[in-house]
């Protein structure tokens, strides 16, 4: 078991909070019980997950995508009042990490899918214009794949299809990838040289920009490619402090 504020102290050091302006709070989002025993980790805190946290008992929700983002409307009601109000009755914290857990070169999400995939990191990129730190990463394959190879890496390692929008047709074997909706790296990652990048998501404009740039590109879920972040996360703090941690994981094909 461990007090609430220090878990929250821990965690603002340990994922460098303070060093990132986000599109949403880091941190705690929603107040629930001082102590804490039991995690729920997820990737989104959606209704089904709050339910399953509800359901489990848990002292806390811990989630990649949580609550309060930039411009969204700020009035309780309707969805955002179910999922509230479901956590205030249970009197359970939602915790919520989104940028920070994303550039974790331990923990985080791209750290996460590089070992999946058995990516060898060589650097970041990817730095924001507000000066937060760099997100992206790249290196390379220990043996260079087609496209259809990885594509198929992919899928096995990820358990969905990957969307692969061909720019060209060499080989694979350097790389740079962002987890989530980053196709907006998409630049940044060619201007680095590689042969491919790989995100959560797709944009309309993304097909035309790689085949001018002459890369390839995959968009292999924004779902899938951020699970990894935060059950790490869960298992460093389920070692660290012997708390009972759980993932769920409510799919998402997107």
């Amino acid at each position: 078991m461990i007090q609430r504020d220090e878990l929250l102290t821990y965690l603002a050091e340990l994922l460098n909070v303070q060093s990132f302006a986000d599109y949403a709070p880091n941190g705690l989002q929603v107040e629930g019980r001082t102590a804490i025993k039991k995690i729920i980790t997820g990737v989104t805190a959606c209704q089904a997950l709050v339910d399953a946290a509800v359901e489990r008992k848990a002292d806390a929700l811990l989630v990649h995508h949580g609550y309060f983002w930039k411009g969204e409307d700020a009035c309780i009601v309707g969805m955002k009042r179910q999922r509230l109000g479901a956590l205030l009755a249970a009197d359970i914290n939602l915790l919520a990490y989104h940028l920070p857990l994303d550039a974790h070169l331990e923990l985080g999400n791209n750290t996460q899918l590089a070992k999946l995939l058995g990516l060898q990191l060589e650097g970041t990129f990817g730095n924001e214009s507000d000066g937060s730190p760099a997100i992206g990463q790249y290196g390379r394959l220990a043996q260079a794949l087609s496209a259809g190879a990885f594509g198929e890496l992919l899928a096995r390692k990820l358990g969905r299809k990957a969307l692969h929008i061909a720019g060209t047709t060499r080989d694979i074997h350097t790389l740079a990838w962002c987890t989530g909706a980053a196709q907006s790296y998409l630049e940044q990652a060619a201007a680095l040289g590689v042969d491919a990048f790989v995100t959560g998501e797709i944009s309309e404009q993304t097909v035309h920009v790689t085949r001018e740039l002459g890369l390839h590109f995959f968009s292999a879920g924004h779902h899938a490619t951020e699970r990894g972040g935060v059950q790490a996360l869960g298992t460093h703090l389920a070692t660290r402090f012997g708390l009972e941690v759980e993932f769920v994981d409510i799919n998402n094909p997107v």
